[in-house]
């Protein structure tokens, strides 16, 4: 029985499945752009019911999204090819009538001593979320500010990083500029519902089990406080990142500025009085229940520097607008890679592993500003390393430097080399020949050679590549010594499981 699920399951059409969903989901993003919200919601009613959107949901949740191991209150952390087809099937079937459950919470500790709680739901409704999301993700990117860039399809945080030097490069005079850098307090947790209700573009079906999605968040510790019941949309959830979107949409009028998620700066020229565009914040954020953290919110001078998204950006007296990663992203950086050094669960060879993903990860996003600065930093943390291989038995002072090169792998870097997103532009636009070549440029060195040698397609399905999935390097030979250009395929994650199926299921 088990054998005809996996068989049933590894031999949809995944492609077919992908191109039959964007169609759809391309039909609302421009039936939104008209104005005609009437096709835009009963379009929303064909993706949730459609096969594709259901299958893609569950393998979304099951196999491709990071946080897929993490049970919910049900305790499951996986689910056996079977479980996969039968949620499949209950979405088909409660997909307009969902009946979300309650949410595990995960306490995080913040860097401020505080705690965050991070609240899971299970794999059923993180599917069902998902479904509701590429339902809702495209009537919304149809109307999003285009200076809006956090948990957006097609967006990242180098676009910030590279609108943050048009804004204060010296030919903009950002020697003269300020900088607000906004704090929001509590705002996923602070949200009003009815805001976002309001704001919400689906059927009435979709819109009931939102509700219920973030009334299964709220915090009932407190029923003295009725306001809290009203408030909040879960972190942890698929859909809550969009949520909190569509609440802050709107913000980035009052002046100019930039926004990812909830964190914010606002670019003021010497003229602009900081304390009216404050109190129009102050207005703005009241209407959608949240408020602004008065003892986090501060007005800088540009020329004194600031920190925003692991980065460090100044202006120099000369009037040159650098970046450079935060002191904090260093120490961040130096304590995940003290972590795999020091573990003595790992050998030499595991532990290089995987130092090169966290190094390189940690490069690529920083490959547009200076890292002059992180030279010395790594130099001393590849020393460590060094010295903890040639303690293993079997390790020779060439073995442990042949490690030591695959362990920190070299990224090349140029300030302020990344290209922006293109105004107002969407995936859901249709335009993929854009969108696979904007993509590519996101990736460097091998990936970045195979992409351009196979037209930004992937080496296994064919389709082109977009934001909503990484990319993966396969090796042929299935030797990963061998890196000669004819051994490498860049595929779609997923695609890349496919072609593994024989190993253990990811």
């Amino acid at each position: 029985m088990s054998k005809r699920y996996s068989d049933l399951w590894k031999s949809q059409k995944w492609k077919k499945l992908r191109q039959n969903l964007f169609r759809l989901q391309k039909r609302v993003y421009k039936a939104v752009r008209a104005g005609d919200r009437k096709k835009a919601r009963s379009l929303q009613k064909l993706i949730l019911k459609s096969r594709a959107a259901q299958l893609l949901a569950v393998r979304q949740v099951t196999q491709l999204n990071k946080g897929k191991r993490t049970a919910g209150i049900d305790g499951l952390s996986s689910l056996n090819y079977r479980q996969r087809m039968e949620l499949v099937e209950t979405l088909n079937h409660y997909g307009h009538d969902w009946k979300h459950s309650g949410l595990r919470e995960i306490p995080i500790p913040k860097k401020n001593g505080k705690i965050r709680m991070l609240k899971i739901p299970t794999i059923n409704d993180r599917a069902w979320q998902c479904l509701i999301k590429f339902a809702l993700e495209p009537a919304h990117e149809a109307g999003f500010s285009k200076d809006s860039y956090g948990f957006r399809t097609g967006r990242c945080a180098q676009d910030v990083q590279k609108r943050l030097f048009n804004h204060l490069k010296s030919d903009k005079n950002g020697i003269t500029k300020r900088v607000i850098e906004l704090d929001i307090k509590k705002c996923f947790d602070r949200i009003s519902h009815t805001s976002i209700m309001e704001r919400v573009i689906a059927p009435t079906s979709i819109k009931t089990g939102i509700f219920r999605c973030l009334k299964a968040g709220v915090n009932l510790e407190f029923p003295e406080f009725p306001e809290f019941l009203e408030q909040g949309t879960p972190q942890g959830g698929v859909v809550s990142p969009l949520l909190a979107n569509i609440a802050l949409d709107g913000i980035e009028d009052i002046h100019t500025s930039l926004r990812y998620a909830d964190d914010m700066v606002f670019i003021l020229k010497p003229k602009d009085n900081a304390t009216k565009i404050l109190d129009k914040v102050k207005v703005f954020l009241a209407e959608r229940g949240m408020e602004i953290s008065e003892e986090k919110t501060k007005l800088t001078k540009a020329t004194d520097g600031f920190n925003f998204l692991g980065w460090n950006f100044r202006v120099q007296k000369n009037g040159k607008f650098r970046s450079i990663p935060s002191e904090e992203n260093h120490r961040n950086i130096r304590k995940k890679i003290k972590a795999v050094v020091n573990n003595s669960n790992y050998g030499a060879k595991v532990k290089a592993e995987k130092l090169a993903s966290i190094v390189r990860g940690w490069r690529n996003y920083h490959n547009s500003c200076d890292m002059s600065s992180a030279r010395d930093s790594l130099w001393f943390m590849r020393n460590t390393a060094h010295r903890k291989f040639l303690k293993e038995k079997k390790v020779s002072r060439y073995r442990a430097n042949e490690l030591c090169k695959k362990a920190f792998p070299k990224v090349g870097y140029k300030q302020n080399q990344h290209v922006n997103v293109r105004g107002t532009k969407s995936p859901y636009d249709g335009d993929l020949v854009y969108w696979s070549q904007r993509n590519s440029r996101l990736y460097s060195n091998a990936t970045s050679e195979a992409l351009k040698k196979q037209s930004h397609s992937c080496g296994y399905c064919g389709l082109r590549f977009t934001e909503d999935e990484d990319v993966h390097l396969h090796h042929i030979d299935e030797n990963h010594d061998n890196w000669s250009k004819k051994n490498l395929l860049a595929v779609h994650r997923s695609c890349h499981q496919q072609l593994h199926w024989s190993q253990k299921d990811t």
